[in-house]
C-alpha cells in the first residue's frame, strides 16, 4: 500500500513544487508514544513526505499544546496535523478532545474531529480514523465478505470502536457494538462472522468468544510485563515465552493466541493492524494535501 502511494506523492510534488507535509506534536516521555512517532516519521520519509515533530515536555500546559496546534493550522508547509495520544494526565480528562477540536478540519489526518466523524456518520467520509480505516483495507483486500455478514465490534471508543462499527455498517454488515455492560458477552461475540476486538485487555477474547471459521481482527496492543499473564497466553516452551524471558516484556493483542484454532482468519500482534494504521495516516496526509491544493474544504 505504501508503494501505491509513492507515485501520487511524486505527482503532487511535480504539480505543486513541494511534498505533502505532516506535523506531529509529541508531549511527554511515554515510551510507546516515542516508538510510534518514530515509526510514523520513518513511514512519512519513506513515501516522500515532509514531516517533522515538535517535542514538548510533560510539564507543558494544555494552552502550550493548543498554541502549537494553531501554529501548524496556519503553516502552509503542513497539510496534516497529528497530536500523539495519550497526553499527560496532568492536562485533564478533556484535554485530548480540546486538541482535536482545535485542529483545522482539513488537516485532521487522525479523523477524530467532530466534523470528520459527522461526515463518516453520513457515509460521506473524507479523513477517517486510521486504525478502523486500516482494518477495512485489510478486509477488502483479503476479500472478506462484509455485505450481509454479522459483525461484532468489541469496544466503543471514539478512536476505534465507533468508527469501526460505522465503516462496517456502510459495507452492509449487520453490526453490534459490545462493551463492559453487555450481558453474556461471549455469546454475543460468538454470533459474529467478523469480530473486531479493541478493549485493551491482553488475551481477553478466548475461543469461547469465536464462531468457528469467523474472521477475527485483533486491534489490541498490550505491553505484558507480568510472567503469570505471559504464561497464561502461551504454552510452556513457546518461542514467545523465551522472548519474554530475555526482554522482560511482550507485546500481545486482545485475542488469546489459542483463537487461531477456531478462527477462519486472525490478524497477528504485533505486525498486524499496527502497520496498517500508519499506512492509513500516510493516505490521509496525501488526501489532505490534495484537498488543500484543490482549495476544497473536506465537506465540499
Amino acid at each position: 500500500m505504501r508503494e501505491e502511494i509513492k507515485p501520487d506523492v511524486q505527482a503532487f510534488v511535480k504539480a505543486h513544487g513541494r511534498p505533502p507535509g505532516l506535523g506531529i506534536v509529541l508531549v511527554g516521555e511515554d515510551a510507546a508514544s516515542h516508538v510510534y512517532v518514530r515509526n510514523k516519521l520513518k513511514a512519512a520519509e519513506d513515501v516522500g513526505f515532509y514531516a517533522d515533530c515538535t517535542r514538548m515536555a510533560a510539564t507543558s500546559s494544555l494552552d502550550d499544546v493548543l498554541r502549537e496546534v494553531e501554529r501548524l493550522n496556519r503553516s502552509e508547509r503542513h497539510d496534516g496535523i497529528l497530536v500523539q495520544s495519550p497526553l499527560p494526565k496532568a492536562m485533564g480528562a478533556g484535554a485530548a478532545q480540546k486538541v482535536f477540536d482545535t485542529i483545522a478540519v482539513g488537516k485532521d489526518v487522525d479523523g477524530f474531529a467532530a466534523e470528520s466523524v459527522g461526515l463518516l456518520v453520513q457515509n460521506r467520509p473524507q479523513l477517517v480514523a486510521c486504525t478502523p480505516a486500516g482494518v477495512m483495507e485489510m478486509l477488502l483486500r483479503e476479500k472478506i465478505q462484509m455485505a450481509g455478514a454479522r459483525a461484532v465490534v468489541l469496544g466503543r471508543s471514539d478512536i476505534v470502536g465507533k468508527p469501526m462499527a460505522l465503516l462496517l455498517l456502510h459495507q452492509d454488515a449487520t453490526v453490534t457494538i459490545c462493551h463492559s455492560r453487555t450481558p453474556d458477552l461471549a455469546a454475543t461475540c460468538r454470533q459474529a462472522d467478523i469480530l473486531v476486538a479493541a478493549v485493551g485487555r491482553p488475551g481477553f477474547v478466548t475461543p469461547d468468544f469465536v464462531k468457528p471459521g469467523a474472521t477475527v481482527v485483533d486491534v489490541g496492543i498490550n505491553d505484558v510485563r507480568d510472567a503469570t499473564v505471559a504464561a497464561a497466553l502461551f504454552p510452556e516452551g513457546h518461542p514467545r515465552l523465551a522472548a519474554f524471558a530475555s526482554k522482560g516484556s511482550l507485546l500481545v493483542g486482545d485475542v488469546h493466541p489459542s483463537v487461531d484454532q477456531v478462527a477462519g482468519a486472525l490478524t497477528p500482534v504485533p505486525r498486524g493492524v499496527g502497520p496498517l494504521t500508519i499506512t492509513m495516516l500516510m493516505k490521509n496526509t496525501l488526501k489532505a494535501a490534495q484537498m488543500s491544493a484543490a482549495g476544497r474544504h473536506p465537506v465540499s
